[in-house]
């Protein structure tokens, strides 16, 4: 009986050892697929990041794919317009797996023009404390004092002042080629994917999709590759959650306290109300060729990472085509204006407009600032602007990651 029982230990003595073992056998072997797994992701993630440094240092100029002989990964890039940005897609593959991410990418500016006023009018005046960092292009290089307010004047310069050409420098082309058109594919919403209730996700990989949608936008969130039209106007709630967006309509609102990211554009009016924040890399746009008016207005205590552009007008229009942007904000990037411009806020960056105005309760006065800072030097060498110019330089970096 008891060489009985001390068999039968045995046996399971054995058992849970040869079970101990095989556990052992089964996560060593876990632990060097995964080892594999983990290397070669990390292998895809290099040579991922080095496809996008060669194509930044070859100018976006696509090429053939290119084969790591070591590793036998595969990496590729295209670049696409995406609005008035480039959308730089880049892909690294084996035949087991594929990483894939996208940039918006741009040129590096060295533009330190803090005011372009171009000159065809009365010459620039002031009033209240106006601080002007940067080179400034006048119609003449001294400025005078409007004695508009009972308070005392100040004016800081810190840069060359010049006499201006009588144009604004031309507008990069690619402005007008949004208002003609963008290659997209028509969609209903219905047909567009959900990967959760009330949120639309489109790949930068995937056709860029058009949606028209009613004027109240509302409750929703969109992410990614859309273009968002309405015929009429869009009026975009708060509680709306747009990111990398394009939006066109002859009218577009921005309801006080919305928050996102997008490339706005417009042929009839653009609206910002109050504690409005258009996140980096953001566009407010309109093109008017016609004898219609036009205008973007911006309220109080909106922040703005990006630019805000009104062009098509000829000079003889341009008291119909105006940017209003009020006090207690500040626009981070460029201002380009072919009407007339009331600044009230702070800009870090650069203003080009044909006109500036200043107006109070009683009367309104041409070419006159009050209580402003335009700061071209609090614009960081790294920054990379919206491209309102067709810039000569060679030098590219990211924008933004956006995948």
């Amino acid at each position: 009986m008891v060489k009985a029982h001390s068999l039968l230990y045995a046996i399971y003595i054995c058992l849970i050892v040869s079970i101990i073992c095989g556990a052992i056998l089964f996560f060593s072997n876990l632990y060097g697929q995964l080892n594999l797994y983990y290397n070669l992701q990390e292998e895809l993630y290099i040579n991922n990041q080095s496809t996008v440094n060669f194509a930044l240092e070859n100018q976006e100029v696509t090429q053939e794919p290119i084969e790591d002989e070591k590793s036998g990964i595969t990496g590729s890039y295209i670049t696409r317009p995406y609005g008035l940005l480039n959308l730089l897609l880049v892909k690294s593959e084996t035949n087991k797996d594929t990483i894939q991410s996208a940039h918006f990418i741009g040129l590096y500016t060295k533009d330190k023009t803090a005011l372009f006023l171009a000159n065809f009018s009365k010459p620039l005046t002031y009033t209240g404390t106006v601080k002007l960092i940067g080179d400034n292009s006048l119609p003449s290089t001294y400025i005078e004092t409007a004695y508009i307010n009972n308070r005392p004047n100040q004016l800081l310069i810190d840069g060359k002042n010049t006499i201006s050409e009588n144009q604004l420098p031309e507008i990069n082309p690619n402005f007008k080629k949004i208002f003609y058109g963008i290659r997209a594919e028509k969609t209903n919403l219905s047909d567009v994917e959900k990967p959760k209730d009330s949120l639309y996700f489109n790949s930068f990989f995937n056709t860029t999709k058009e949606i028209y949608l009613n004027s109240n936008v509302s409750n929703v969130i969109f992410k990614g590759n859309f273009i968002l039209r309405s015929k009429d106007s869009l009026h975009i709630k708060k509680n709306t959650v747009l990111e990398d967006v394009i939006l066109i309509a002859p009218k577009i609102t921005f309801e006080s306290g919305f928050k996102g990211t997008v490339q706005a554009f417009a042929s009839e009016r653009i609206e910002l109300e109050q504690n409005v924040i258009l996140n980096y890399p953001s566009v407010l746009c309109i093109y008017n060729e016609t004898s219609d008016e036009s205008k973007i207005k911006i309220k109080k205590k909106c922040k703005i990472t990006g630019s805000v552009v009104l062009f098509g007008n000829t000079n003889e229009m341009i008291d119909k085509n105006s940017i209003e942007i009020e006090e207690d904000g500040l626009l981070f990037g460029d201002i380009y204006c072919t009407g007339k411009l009331f600044l009230k806020t702070k800009v870090y960056g650069s203003v080009y407009t044909n006109r500036l105005f200043h107006k109070t309760e009683s009367a309104s006065y041409d070419n006159t600032i009050s209580d402003i800072e335009i700061n071209a030097k609090k614009r960081p060498n790294y920054f990379i602007s919206i491209p309102i110019f067709d810039s000569k330089s060679l030098s590219h970096g990211i924008i933004k990651k956006v995948l």
